[in-house]
């Protein structure tokens, strides 16, 4: 059976980061989208569906945990998370990525049905157990309708029904007394104010970006013109063969002698994508014959080829191939700007290095006129565009406890938050100074640190605050999740159930 299923911050504003502003503002709902899966767990699963356990008929075995089977049962755990984390998905699920959801939906399910397992044998080691008046209180707040306790309602059930509820709400106690162990451990006070430290100083910033798409024609035709092996143009045919040298040269032979053409040969006999059009391979530059003949030595017999003649057969990595060449090979012309795009493509992919040189080298120019003229001046006088950041923290990583290069909202610097060159500059340099040139993804940037400020002390002391409620919280979870599911006593045999009982069911 198958189951388918910026705005730019003020400066109040950007001391305190906005992961801060919005957990003062209702840290428990924040929490809860930070840990998706723990807002599933706690505001479905602790309190579980009605289903009733009997006349069960499908029973998908997905691993074990301490030899104890995690199964999807209509109506369990297992199903209930999975139900809800589908839900969650619902509207993020098209046509296109739907078996990826569905994988998603299942494996989350799956690791949640691994962790309360866990937790349960962890627990029955203490031999704690919570009260019979504790699980009887949790389950009639499931029958209370406008604070009045539904005795009618709850009667309905059978009584195979009311124990698999009773069972339910006594595991989801159990995991919930487990999880507030775990997660309520304190933290030293020294630790707390180191990392509130951490919120200062801040910087403010200006910078410019020079992106390596500005390289300009003139340099690529400058580098074509000393590179003209590379971007001669030539048309080629091919054909090619899997099976051995010898049959390669049969078939070579036969065209020159005229018992077939060239066309012929390639529909009956070529193995490569071209044969479909007598082995026709278009225009190409002579670079982007490195893939189809690896080889430096096969590939200078062919590339030389003059219209109408034939090459060796040279080895090629389908096989063996020979060519003819439908043109002689003509120069590239520079003042195309098809052929310009090709060659800026070929140096941003094999010759990126010369590309940065000569961006840096532009920046050096600018950065020599901020120090004469000052920065604004050397933006105007070279028709750059100045963008401001800031003040924020040294965040490497981007830890949400302070404001982060995201907050900025600017393109290129969404590569520096790990990027320890990019901080370290941007701290070291010295205030209203250029920074040297930086290489940020696609762009090389010179930053100018305007000013330096200490944290407010509101802003450290709400720090503290999360870091002590909510870092530690958020740490231990995840640790609690990565110690279970990387056990060895864990058996996952997730994704061979989900191809078998879900994807391809039949």
């Amino acid at each position: 059976m198958a189951f388918k299923g910026k705005k730019q911050p003020g400066r109040h504003e950007a001391e305190e980061s906005e992961f801060i502003r919005r957990f003062k503002t209702n840290p428990f709902i924040f929490v809860g989208t930070i840990i998706i899966l723990i807002i599933v767990v706690v505001a479905f699963v602790l309190v579980p569906a009605i289903v009733p356990e009997a006349g069960r008929t499908v029973e998908l075995n997905f691993g074990a945990y301490n030899k104890i089977p995690i199964n999807y049962v209509p109506g369990n755990y297992f199903a209930q998370v999975r139900e809800n984390l589908a839900r969650y998905r619902q509207n993020t699920t098209n046509e296109t990525n739907s078996i990826q959801v569905s994988m998603e939906v299942w494996r989350g399910a799956f690791e949640e049905a691994v962790i309360r397992t866990a937790v349960l044998e962890e627990v029955k080691l203490t031999g704690y157990t919570p009260s019979q008046e504790q699980v009887d209180k949790e389950v009639a707040e499931q029958f209370r309708v406008d604070g009045v306790f539904d005795a009618a309602r709850y009667r309905q059930l059978d009584q195979s029904t009311r124990m698999s509820l009773w069972r339910g709400v006594r595991d989801s106690l159990i995991e919930r007394r487990y999880r507030e162990d775990v997660t309520g451990l304190r933290i030293p006070s020294k630790e707390t104010e180191f990392i509130a430290a951490m919120a200062s100083p801040q910087r403010s910033f200006d910078l410019i970006a020079l992106p390596l798409s500005s390289y300009p024609d003139s340099e690529i035709a400058v580098y074509a013109a000393g590179h003209q092996d590379l971007f001669r143009f030539t048309h080629l045919s091919r054909i090619t063969v899997s099976s051995s040298e010898a049959e390669a040269r049969t078939i070579l032979t036969s065209i020159q002698d005229g018992t077939t053409t060239f066309e012929e040969a390639a529909g009956i006999h070529s193995q490569d994508g071209y044969a479909d059009r007598g082995g026709d391979m278009g225009l190409k530059m002579i670079y982007e014959l490195t893939s189809e003949i690896p080889d430096a030595e096969a590939r200078n017999t062919v590339t030389p080829l003059r219209e109408g003649e034939y090459s060796p057969v040279v080895k090629v990595p389908a096989g063996w191939a020979f060519f003819r060449a439908e043109v002689t090979p003509y120069p590239a012309d520079t003042a195309d700007s098809g052929v310009i795009s090709k060659i800026r493509s070929y140096l941003l992919d094999q010759e990126r290095g010369r590309v940065e040189d000569w961006l840096i080298a532009q920046a050096e120019t600018f950065i020599a006129l901020v120090n004469e003229e000052g920065f604004d001046a050397a933006v105007e006088a070279r028709d750059l565009t100045k963008q401001s950041f800031g003040p924020l923290p040294l965040n490497y990583g981007g830890v949400d406890l302070f404001s982060s290069l995201r907050s900025a909202g600017i393109q290129e610097l969404v590569s520096a938050d790990s990027n320890e060159n990019f901080w370290r500059t941007a701290f070291s340099t010295t205030l209203e100074t250029p920074s040297i040139p930086l290489v940020l993804g696609n762009n090389v940037v010179v930053l100018y640190p305007k000013e330096e400020i200490p944290a407010e002390e509101s802003a450290v002391e709400t720090v503290k605050s999360i870091y002590s409620s909510y870092w530690l919280s958020y740490n231990a979870e995840m640790g609690l999740r990565s110690y279970f599911l990387r056990s060895g006593k864990l058996e996952d045999r997730f994704f061979d159930a989900f191809y078998k009982f879900v994807y391809n069911p039949f």
